[in-house]
């Protein structure tokens, strides 16, 4: 087992994580594909950082998750029209707007004033 440097270690790498993804904790297998999925983990992290989210995606992401609908985003922002023209990207967020977000949905303010 060795540090992943290169998109060939990395390949490898998975290859060998499939070997033992069944393997059970506290065995050697185990301890191997622990330290493995580490490794691998670690190379993506590097390789492939995650992007944040668009900021009326992320709206929408949240609003799911918390059971949310279009009338809960109006309360927060005061006002039927704004909310249905954030949603539909008609209209760009202002800094009084992604502040109520934020507080109410507990979005990153780093989220919302990104560029969309």
């Amino acid at each position: 087992m060795k540090p992943i440097h290169t998109e060939i270690d990395y390949k490898a790498a998975l290859q060998r994580l499939e070997q033992f993804f069944d393997a059970r904790p506290v065995t050697s297998e185990g301890d191997e594909l622990e330290i493995l999925g580490m490794l691998v983990d670690g190379y993506e992290k590097k390789t492939t950082p995650i992007e944040s989210p668009d900021p009326i995606e992320a709206i929408l992401f949240r609003m799911d998750q918390m059971g949310y609908s279009q009338k809960d985003l109006e309360e927060v922002l005061g006002f039927k029209s704004r909310a249905s023209e954030i949603l539909n990207r008609k209209r760009k967020l202002n800094l009084s707007q992604i502040r109520k977000i934020h507080q109410a949905f507990h979005i990153p303010a780093e989220v919302l004033i990104r560029a969309y």
